[in-house]
């Protein structure tokens, strides 16, 4: 059996084991093929005149296949790297890059083609509605011209097909452009940078622009961007569950240096050859035959799905009334008149005339345009977040984060401009203020032993590097932490290749969000003597010191008062809001025998007091939150002195508001826990697991929507748990941006507000768009039910109420549903998670919008010709074309009613919102188009200037009408993010907490 038709079988399983059988039987297929086909390798004349020694194929069956003979019969990673034509240690030329990717491959994935324009047409022509309307239509012509002639009598019916034509053009014109949008979005939230060697420099670059022969640099929460081999590095495990399925890490090294596409770095840090990209990976090789499935319906898609259900019924309803109430009198006018034994095909046409306003009732009141509605919304908001940083990875999250009532956030990067300095330092008993100025004179009286073991400290101890860019001018790669440190180091006039120059890295064990340090063991040059190397978070490197280096370089045991002074000086780097940590050193001897990084006895060289800046503009945007009830949460690894100096800056930790330590929280019951979360503002000295613990609690517990940010893997969980995961765009890893539901491209608290905004956006678009639209359906539904009940005749032709269901649906869709948000959203309450969709505000709207239209055109089907003195042989026509315009008009003007469901000035912003002036510009056109020159098709007769006055006079009444509206009070149920079996108390909010 083939891998394909092996998958195909499995249908619509699990993907996972999908993948993981997949891989099993690729493997195995592909070490017998290499097992026969090596004694026989020849090396193409295409491959030999690049410059290469080896194929592609077979260059990629050894990370696929694991082949460490085959990898050794080419003489290991060194050879690997000659038959590619690559240095280990300055990678790939530039200029060779089309060579390399002519020969070997793009690193692109051949993705699922995408739905072209008539395929959209074709869809939105299976709705059965206008199936049966299409079909009516055709009947009709055949009818028509039976009875009235060529080419008289196909104009009923051919306007009907001219006009769903229309309809489904319209629609699917607007599909096909949120489709084209989507996969931009698509190719945004693929697009991974990927940290190479080329050109002997380090340097970012695209995982499109990836090519065999690179040299990519791997760390903690990095995907392997394509399959490869391991060249060097420390403590590097990979999760290959993607793959494999298994959950356990797997250790890389030089024994098993095989590493594939699509799988994460767990742990550790090193560097790859990468063998093969795009679909000679094992991963591509895997996704041409599994297919990725679209984003699900979004909770509000769901939600409105249920009113669109109950409204298409009620419409059905009306349709089948109407058809019967038309036909029962049609059939009593016929026996009246002694006439039911003669039936002709004037008789036909009449009966199908009424089955099509059955149908067309039932096609205006399906509210096809409602899902439309939310996609679009959804789509302008996503579009418009991308210029404002923020990359909407799932569409449920725009629209969740505008019912957001807690916003746990970190603090480095987000509310910090993540742009570190050296600050201060603390070394040999002395606190010294540090300026961009300083040189090594700063560190006098010390000596230069001391000197010595700081700048050893910085330049050994990092996962960092410093490389000459194009301009010639050193530039780090590196965390901003680092960053600050190195550069701190090469103002004291240190050298950072000089301190790598002769001493050998034995052990690393790299930073992450659960230890808070980083630790090495070197061999200096000369070998016997080997040092440790710690830095880290000043409570915990701190802890493992039991000596101090004083200012001849010697080390001196700790005494009580000296470890209250540091102490001291640590919380007052806190205070001051800098973040502290802790560099220190342990002589290892080699007759030790050690081979781990020593835990204990280390010796402290310095505190560093690293300033990183609150944000511009940070502080406004947690106001702005507090008044819009969204309670803002810092949960941060530093000190809880750093923490409170930097969450009294952003105005988040208020006057009786509660500051915890991490341990502090993670040790309390659940009860106390409930009892302390309504006061929470700060978490410090927090390990990913406790914000994990305080998110699940607060929707849980509290039934609060909660946003939560994160950067490293570690945040996985708590991203995953959160109603809306926001991961970091510069400084997250691709674990947590891949558990994430939006990302915040500058990694700023301001784009996380503008989220929220967008959301809140979506949310009372939906309900603008809705309210109109259940106006249009009462109205147009109670209108053609009322006059077939009284006259026999309903108002409004087939034609019409397709031009009808087009203003109600796509168009006030795309009018509605895409206006921007305005300041007021961020001055109200968010949305619980049970609140009606359909408020009694809304309520009030409709009914009183619907009691006016209804009564007006009403008037007018009764007693239009003596109110507008019409008279001649086409007064009827006169006045079915007035009741046909005064309703569209009625429509234009509601629309712009529904703009702001509360407040009296609905022009407000109305000239900035181009799509809603475009539509509503094109809809009068388009009437007086269909009124004045397609009477033939529409039905409708040209109107006077007076009749045209009279029927815009008509639909602007609904303005005042509306204002009116607006001061009769409703009764508003408080909004609350509950439900009633919850087991606390709601938390405040927002201003009750400012």
């Amino acid at each position: 059996m083939t891998l394909d038709r092996l998958v195909f079988s499995l249908g619509k399983g699990n993907i996972q084991e999908k993948i993981r059988v997949a891989m099993y039987v690729q493997k195995a297929a592909l070490q017998f093929i290499d097992a026969g086909n090596r004694g026989r390798y020849n090396l193409s004349k295409e491959v030999r005149d690049a410059g290469f020694g080896i194929e592609p194929d077979e260059i990629a069956s050894f990370a696929r296949s694991h082949d460490n003979k085959g990898l050794e019969g080419h003489g290991g990673i060194a050879g690997l790297a000659g038959d590619v034509s690559v240095s280990l240690k300055d990678g790939v030329v530039s200029s060779k890059i089309p060579v390399r990717q002519n020969i070997y491959g793009l690193n692109r994935y051949v993705e699922k083609p995408s739905k072209g324009f008539w395929m959209f047409f074709w869809e939105a022509l299976q709705d059965l509605t206008l199936i049966i309307l299409m079909i009516s239509a055709t009947v009709s012509i055949g009818v028509g011209i039976a009875t009235e002639g060529w080419p008289k009598g196909m104009y009923d019916g051919l306007g009907i097909i001219l006009s769903i034509l229309l309809v489904v053009m319209v629609t699917a014109v607007s599909d096909y452009k949120q489709s084209l949008q989507f996969k931009e979005l698509d190719k945004e939230k693929k697009n991974i940078m990927v940290q190479v060697t080329r050109d002997g420099r380090r340097q970012k670059v695209s995982i499109y622009d990836l090519v065999v022969g690179d040299i990519v640099h791997l760390s903690i929460g990095d995907q392997v961007p394509a399959d490869g081999i391991f060249i060097s590095g420390h403590s590097l495990q990979v999760d290959e569950s993607s793959l494999s399925g298994e959950s356990e890490p797997v250790d890389i090294s030089e024994d098993k240096p095989f590493l594939l596409a699509g799988t994460k770095v767990q742990d550790g840090s090193g560097k790859m050859l990468v063998t093969s990209v795009g679909m000679r990976t094992e991963w591509g090789r895997l996704m041409v035959t599994l297919s990725e499935g679209g984003d699900n319906e979004t909770p509000l898609q769901v939600k409105l799905n249920g009113v669109a259900t109950i409204i298409g019924k009620i419409g059905l309803a009306f349709a089948v009334l109407t058809f019967l109430v038309l036909t029962s009198r049609f059939l009593v006018n016929k026996a009246v008149q002694h006439r039911m034994t003669h039936w002709d095909s004037s008789d036909a046409l009449k009966l199908l005339n009424y089955f099509s306003t059955a149908v067309i009732i039932i096609v205006v009141a399906v509210p096809e345009g409602l899902p439309l509605a939310v996609t679009l919304s959804l789509a302008f908001a996503m579009k418009k977040l991308m210029t404002d940083k923020a990359l909407v990875r799932h569409l449920s999250a725009c629209e969740t984060m505008g019912s957001a009532t807690s916003i746990c956030t970190d603090k480095t990067g987000t509310l910090t401009t993540n742009h570190m300095v050296v600050n201060k330092i603390w070394l040999c008993d002395e606190t010294k203020n540090i300026t961009s100025n300083h040189d090594k004179d700063v560190l006098k009286p010390v000596s230069e032993e001391v000197y010595k073991l700081l700048l050893q400290s910085i330049f050994l101890n990092t996962s960092s590097e410093v490389v000459k860019g194009e301009d010639g001018k050193n530039s780090i790669i590196g965390t901003p932490t680092e960053t600050a440190i190195i550069e701190f180091g090469m103002l004291l006039g240190g050298e950072f290749k000089s301190y790598g120059e002769g001493y050998k890295t034995l052990l690393v064990e790299p930073f992450n969000s659960v230890r808070k340090k980083m630790s090495v063991l070197v061999a200096l040059p000369g070998g016997g003597r080997r040092l440790a190397f710690c830095k880290g978070a000043s409570e915990i490197v701190f802890k493992m010191c039991d000596k101090v280096v004083n200012t001849t370089g010697e080390a001196v045991p700790l005494s009580e008062e000296q470890r209250n002074k540091i102490s001291d000086a640590i919380n007052g780097f806190a205070c001051e809001a800098l973040r502290t940590l802790c560099l220190a050193f342990k002589n290892v001897e080699d007759s030790s025998g050690e081979n781990s990084i020593p835990e204990d006895q280390y010796t402290l060289i310095a505190v560093v007091g690293i300033k990183d800046p609150v944000r511009p503009g940070v502080r406004e945007a947690v106001k702005i939150c507090l008044n819009a009830g969204i309670t803002v949460r810092m949960v941060t690894g530093d000190n809880i002195n750093t923490a409170k100096a930097i969450a009294k800056e952003c105005g988040i930790l208020t006057e009786g508001g509660l500051a915890i330590e991490g341990p502090d929280f993670r040790n309390k019951s659940q009860q106390e826990m409930a009892e302390i979360i309504p006061k929470l503002q700060v978490m410090a000295r927090s390990l990913p697991l406790d914000k994990h613990t305080l998110v699940k609690q607060l929707r849980d517990g509290f039934r609060e929507v909660v946003a939560v940010t994160g950067d490293g893997t570690n945040d996985a969980p708590a991203l995953h748990e959160a109603d809306i995961g926001l991961a970091m765009g510069i400084a997250g890893t691709e674990v947590a941006k891949e558990n994430a539901d939006v990302i915040i491209m500058d990694d700023n608290f301001t784009s996380i507000v503008n989220v929220a905004r967008w959301g809140r956006a979506v949310y009372i678009n939906i309900q603008k768009f809705v309210q109109f639209q259940l106006t249009v359906n009462i109205v147009a539904l109670m209108l053609n039910f009322i006059s077939a009940c009284v006259s026999g005749s309903a108002p409004l032709t087939a034609v019409q109420m397709l031009w009808v269901n087009l203003i109600m649906d796509t168009l006030g869709a795309l009018a509605l549903a895409t206006e921007p948000p305005n300041d007021g959203l961020m001055k109200r309450p968010p949305v619980g998670r049970n609140v009606n969709f359909i408020t009694g505000i809304m309520w009030r709207n409709i009914i009183g919008q619907s009691i006016y239209q209804i009564a007006v055109l009403l008037v007018l089907k009764f007693c239009g010709i003596r109110l507008l003195k019409l008279t001649g042989a086409n007064a009827n026509s006169i006045l079915n074309t007035v009741i046909f315009n005064s309703f569209v008009f009625c429509q234009v003007f509601n629309e712009i009613n529904s703009r702001d469901m509360e407040k009296i000035n609905v022009f407000r912003s109305m000239f900035d919102s181009y799509t809603f002036m475009m539509v509503m510009i094109a809809t009068v056109v388009f009437q007086i188009i269909i009124v004045e020159f397609l009477g033939t098709f529409a039905q409708t007769v040209p109107l006077s200037w007076e009749l045209w006055l009279a029927s815009v006079l008509i639909g602007a009444a609904s303005l005042p009408i509306a204002v009116v509206l607006k001061f009769i009070p409703v009764s508003i149920k408080k909004q609350t993010v509950r439900d009633k079996e919850d087991i606390h108390e709601p938390l405040l909010h927002g201003p009750q907490l400012a």
